[in-house]
């Protein structure tokens, strides 16, 4: 019986040894399966990251050209309005030319230089104290 011990033996042997090496296959596969899971999700982290600064740097200069945009059609707003009010005031000289005429040195009337009166400083001071005199009279009490 010891043959037949020893062939159970080595049965139990070579069961042992494939099984031993099917689980460091396994733990190699296991092992390699996690490297690849792991290269995975940092490469799509890094992809996240790369994309979100991307977006970051487009949104603004996207904000940065709706300001510059803004300012420009505010001045083209102002411009508009600067354009119209000219516009108004030509047509209106250019109404007006024809309401008025052109007058001639006939059609003028000539006037002669009035005096000029001149107050003594005395008399000025005199009158503007008697007004506060008579103004006086109004403000007294309480």
């Amino acid at each position: 019986m010891k043959p037949y011990g020893n062939q159970l033996n080595l049965k139990k042997k070579v069961s042992y040894e494939s099984k031993r090496n099917s689980e460091k296959i396994s733990i190699f596969n296991v092992k390699l399966i996690h490297q690849i899971f792991d290269t995975i999700n940092i490469s799509l982290l890094l992809l996240i990251f790369t994309l979100f600064f991307l977006s970051f740097n487009s949104q603004r200069k996207w904000s940065n050209i709706y300001k510059n945009l803004s300012k420009t059609r505010a001045i083209n707003n102002n411009l508009i309005d600067y354009i119209s009010k000219i516009e108004e005031f030509y047509i209106s000289e250019i109404e007006s030319i024809n309401i008025y005429t052109k007058t001639k040195p006939k059609d003028l009337i000539y006037l002669d230089k009035l005096p000029e009166k001149k107050e003594s400083l005395f008399k000025k001071n005199l009158s503007s104290f008697i007004e506060g005199y008579v103004d006086s009279k109004y403000q007294r009490g309480y």
